[in-house]
């Protein structure tokens, strides 16, 4: 093969990529927040009795 053609099937490749990725970003967007999970937002009371350590709320509690 030609080296016109290795630079073609290189864009080919590229443009296929940019298009999935830009096409799953904006189905990312569209898709709406599940049910319950609208405000999350650290609560004293829910994370006194969780002994959960990976949390991200509780790395956060640390801080403050």
């Amino acid at each position: 093969m030609s080296k016109v053609a290795y630079l073609i099937i290189a864009i080919s490749i590229l443009v296929v990529l940019l298009v999935t990725f830009i096409v799953s970003f904006v189905i990312y967007r569209r898709t709406p927040v599940p049910k319950g999970c609208e405000d999350l937002q650290m609560s004293e009371e829910k994370c006194s009795t969780c002994g959960h350590n990976e949390c991200h709320f509780y790395q956060g509690k640390d801080k403050e």
